[in-house]
């Protein structure tokens, strides 16, 4: 146990490093550059980063099970790539297309869920199961709506789309392996 403790003292260090160095480098390059866009990007990344980084150590000091804290992670992990990405470039069409604001109804999904399950595991895995199930909604919608010309053939749409399906899918399941693997098993923890 002693060991899994240091290891997640390390990347808990890290991922604080990481979101403290990006605001302090978007501090100084606004100073000597100007206001251009990446800087903004670069504190909201910064920001993101210290937010997840608070979440998973209220989840880290909850459970000892490093099940349960791995699916916290990927979870939240996960949401942030998902908004990165989205917000970065957009993944149905451009960053401007209307169409990527769907992507807010699958984080969103997750919130709720997770509010509703109390953090709970086995609540936990039925609302990453239903976050996956809204981003394949919303991958189904763009496809047969046509949403992503001429930026976004359908290829790369349910490549894209698949890809955090699994990530959510993957949560869900160390979710419910943290439940022991019964969704109706309350965790004592």
């Amino acid at each position: 146990m002693a060991g899994n403790v240091e290891k997640g003292g390390r990347w808990s260090r890290a991922s604080w490093a990481a979101g403290a160095f990006m605001l302090l480098l978007a501090l100084v390059a606004k100073q000597f550059i100007g206001e251009p866009s990446w800087i903004g990007n670069l504190a909201q990344t910064g920001t993101l980063l210290i937010g997840v980084g608070i979440a998973v150590e209220l989840a880290s000091r909850k459970t000892g099970q490093a099940a349960y804290r791995a699916a916290v992670g990927l979870a939240l992990g996960s949401a942030l790539l998902l908004g990165w990405v989205n917000g970065a470039v957009g993944i149905i069409g451009s960053e401007d297309n209307e169409a990527n604001l769907m992507y807010g109804g699958v984080i969103i999904v997750g919130a709720i869920g997770a509010v509703i399950a109390r953090f709970k595991p086995e609540g936990m895995a039925r609302a990453l199961f239903a976050t996956a199930l809204a981003q394949t909604l919303v991958a189904v919608i763009a496809l047969v709506g046509r949403m992503g010309s001429p930026y976004s053939g359908p290829v790369e749409i349910v490549t894209i789309n698949g890809f955090f399906v699994a990530l959510f899918v993957g949560s869900a399941v160390l979710f419910s392996k943290a439940a022991g693997g019964r969704p109706d098993r309350v965790a004592t923890h």
